[in-house]
């Protein structure tokens, strides 16, 4: 039978792609929080543009470097209380408890009478 206590919900562990999708949503928030100074949301912007123009050096390494040295620099500069409250919102978990549903006896009908 089923054990009658309930089960806890754990986060799952987060790997390189949790991890990779996490930073993308907070510089999306980032880039979209009205208290973050404009001059820096052109850190991430201009890594992105740099992607895009003809390269100096050919090779997908420098892009990928741009890309994470404009984020990097851009979460850093933030104000940190600005990213901290969107980190926890990005990672906050839901307390919960697991329940399993009975079948339910009575919904069938009893065919002995």
């Amino acid at each position: 039978m089923s054990d009658p206590s309930p089960k806890k919900i754990t986060p799952r562990d987060s790997g390189f792609f949790d991890n990779l999708t996490l930073q993308i949503k907070l510089i999306l928030r980032l880039l979209g929080d009205r208290r973050v100074n404009p001059l820096l949301k052109l850190l991430p912007i201009g890594a992105l543009v740099y992607m895009i123009v003809p390269d100096i050096v050919f090779g997908p390494i420098d892009d990928a470097l741009a890309i994470w040295l404009g984020s990097a620099l851009f979460i850093e500069l933030c104000p940190q209380e600005i990213v901290k409250e969107h980190r926890d919102a990005l990672t906050s978990v839901i307390e919960g408890e697991w329940h399993e549903i009975e079948e339910e006896k009575e919904a069938l009908p009893d065919q002995d009478s």
